[in-house]
């Protein structure tokens, strides 16, 4: 019995795989996301110059050789910068969606297995929570605590949180009621057992497809903090602290700007790609209306 299971379940992956190749925005969306978090690695270990070191007598100087994007008005590796941004974007976007995952998916699982009270508690939080967006909520820890990299992704984390729990709840609700889940809990399966067991294989697909969107909101959520002093400090680079020092330099230094924000609308668009192909590969009712003739 085991040997047909697992034979079925190779099977569905081979499936998956050669769907997937056949999907341009899955795989443009793929490369893209795939190119941005090497680039986010190897900034851990290398970059062509150190950022956090200025060089006054080589600012705002052209491409070149040596320096391919050109520097900044400090005299800064620019390339060497957006590698470092792109680390931070990554490590923001990963723990906040992680952070919303981890605590919404739960609250969401024990919202749909226990109606009633508990239920009613999980989402009038949910909405208490939705009150306050990624951005309020920053001001208000960076008021209490400082602006920085760590409060802005608890902020963000905190507005990721309702986002899965709701998700979680709706999509569980339906695996609740199916058959095969009544007879496992009419017969003494414990609720921790039926959730890990049956619930969750059965909710992954459209919690990967969320989170991928998540993840680019966090991006942008991260830039948008960043930009605005309450994200990541200086010394250490981001792509939104770049626009936001590159603001009043548009008119003799355009690129300054340009190149942050492309690789913020790069990233997106990555992410946003990839999520719909998982989306369309992932859903059993989209799969099935791909198939259909066109009449």
């Amino acid at each position: 019995m085991s040997d047909i299971a697992t034979l079925g379940s190779i099977r569905q992956r081979t499936s998956f795989w050669r769907r997937a190749m056949r999907h341009p925005g899955f795989l443009i969306g793929g490369a893209i996301s795939l190119s941005v978090l090497l680039i986010a690695v190897l900034a851990l270990i290398w970059t062509p110059y150190p950022v956090t070191v200025l060089n006054i007598a080589e600012k705002l100087n052209a491409a070149s050789f040596a320096h391919p994007l050109g520097t900044d008005h400090f005299g800064r590796d620019i390339l060497s910068m957006l590698m470092v941004g792109a680390g931070n974007s990554v490590a923001v976007g990963l723990v906040a969606v992680g952070l919303g995952i981890g605590v919404g998916g739960p609250l969401g699982l024990l919202s749909a297995m226990r109606p009633g009270l508990i239920s009613e508690a999980v989402m009038r939080a949910s909405d208490l929570a939705f009150a306050f967006p990624a951005l309020l909520t920053a001001v208000m820890i960076t008021a209490i605590y400082g602006p920085g990299t760590v409060n802005s992704i608890i902020a963000i984390g905190i507005f990721n949180i309702p986002v899965f729990a709701r998700l979680t709840r709706g999509v569980s609700l339906s695996v609740w009621k199916m058959e095969y889940v009544t007879a496992a809990r009419a017969v003494g399966v414990p609720p921790l057992q039926i959730a890990l067991r049956h619930m969750l294989p059965n909710i992954a697909s459209p919690l990967i497809v969320q989170g991928t969107i998540q993840f680019a909101l966090a991006i942008l959520a991260e830039a948008g903090l960043s930009y605005l002093g309450l994200g990541t400090q200086p010394p250490q680079p981001s792509w939104g602290k770049m626009l936001h020092e590159a603001q009043t330099m548009l008119y003799f230094a355009p690129m300054l700007a340009i190149l942050p924000g492309f690789c913020i609308a790069f990233t997106v668009l990555g992410l946003n790609l990839l999520g719909d192909g998982l989306r369309d590969l992932l859903d059993p009712k989209l799969r099935r209306a791909a198939k259909l003739p066109k009449t």
